[in-house]
Order: structure tokens, then C-alpha cells, then sequence
């Protein structure tokens, strides 16, 4: 078996990151949720 997580910055930033939130309707419903309930961070 091999490991199931090897962190990387770029896909991370990719997958998680704000410019995707902002693209999809379900990725900003996540932000305004998160800036409601006053998260810090909204993204990776």
C-alpha cells in the first residue's frame, strides 16, 4: 500500500483555494457560510 496523503502546496491552493470557491455556486455558498459563522480564514 502506498501513502494516501503527500501534501502539496499547488494542488492544495488548486483544489481548496479561494479563486475556486469563487467559481462554482456551491463554492460560494461555503464562503458566505464561513463569513457568517466568522471564520478566520474562509480558504486554505
Amino acid at each position: 500500500m502506498s501513502i494516501t496523503y503527500r501534501p502539496k502546496k499547488k494542488k492544495r491552493e488548486r483544489t481548496h483555494g479561494f479563486r475556486r470557491r469563487m467559481k462554482k455556486k456551491g463554492g460560494r455558498r461555503i464562503l458566505s457560510k464561513r463569513r457568517r459563522k466568522g471564520r478566520r480564514r474562509l480558504t486554505v
